[in-house]
């Protein structure tokens, strides 16, 4: 039995090449900002050397020290043993080209509403400006909540979530983004512990996960909170009394923007009476849906 001898990886490309054989071989599980091994290489070498995560060509065949090989080595080593999803590592995550701090208090940010916000909402919001309030329910990290208030430039954003620790971590990327006079933060069941309010917009990416799918979840899932992601057994156990109670707090023409993940047939199920609009995404036309105030408020 032979040592391992690690002084041959001389370079970035030498340690990417030697991460991406290691991912490969563990058979990690992705999904928390990147979809396959290389780019999950790419991120955690150039964030352990500290180097900007967007620009690789420059570096990629300079030499490393041997203290950065040895920190490198360290956190694959911990991808693969610790099964911990890249962003609990670096202690940040990016969505739609924006940094937010995150740890183990909330779910990795990703979110196809993120992809709906880049583009306004349009047509369903015709101008961004006339958004004067806006709810994030279940805002976890506070991206959505953070996004909405950066696409709607007049508006109050609300976010609420029933955790104390995933607000605590909200605090910190609204502080970040110098938000703290247009972002608030409540912690609520739903709707309970809010004030009156009618909002033109709220948006929601709630625990949705059935059973089933949750008993199947890869260990890098596992880490993240279970509150965030269970949904009971169809995954609706929260939609319901969301759906039940959001008209009451949507304004005369506002909408609710809904994502579901892989739920769309346990919706449909539980709601055939509504019928929303499924809105296209990266993901497909079956992710996230829309509802009107008129169609809540008669349901």
């Amino acid at each position: 039995m032979f040592a391992a001898d690690f002084s041959a990886l001389r370079t970035l490309r030498d340690l990417i090449r030697y991460a991406v054989s290691r991912f490969n071989a563990a058979g990690i599980a992705l999904g928390h900002g990147t979809l396959d091994v290389y780019d999950e290489a790419v991120y955690l070498v150039l964030h352990t050397l500290h180097l900007p995560i967007d620009r690789l060509e420059p570096f990629i065949d300079a030499a490393v020290l041997d203290h950065e090989r040895q920190a490198v080595l360290a956190i694959v080593e911990r991808r693969i043993a610790e099964r911990l999803p890249a962003p609990y590592l670096t202690g940040e995550a990016w969505l739609r080209g924006r940094r937010f701090t995150v740890d183990e208090r909330v779910i990795v940010p990703r979110s196809y509403i993120a992809e709906l916000l880049d583009e306004g909402l349009e047509p369903w919001i015709a101008d961004p400006y006339a958004v004067e309030w806006a709810l994030d329910m279940c805002t976890g990290s506070g991206c959505l909540a953070i996004l909405a208030a950066e696409t709607f430039p007049h508006a109050q954003v609300d976010a609420v979530d029933l955790s104390a620790d995933a607000l605590a971590v909200a605090r910190i990327n609204v502080d970040d983004y110098g938000l703290q006079e247009r972002v608030a933060l409540h912690q609520s069941n739903l709707f309970a512990s809010l004030p009156p309010a009618r909002y033109d917009l709220i948006l929601c990416n709630p625990p949705y996960v059935n059973s089933a799918s949750m008993d199947a979840l890869p260990p890098e899932y596992r880490h993240e909170p279970r509150l965030a992601l269970a949904g009971g057994d169809d995954g609706m156990d929260l939609i319901r009394p969301l759906l039940a109670q959001a008209g009451e707090f949507l304004q005369p023409g506002g909408i609710l923007v809904l994502e579901l993940g892989h739920e769309q047939a346990y919706f449909e199920q539980a709601f055939p009476h509504l019928e929303p609009v499924w809105l296209s995404t990266s993901g497909g036309d079956d992710k996230v849906l829309l509802l009107r105030q008129d169609q809540l408020a008669a349901s």
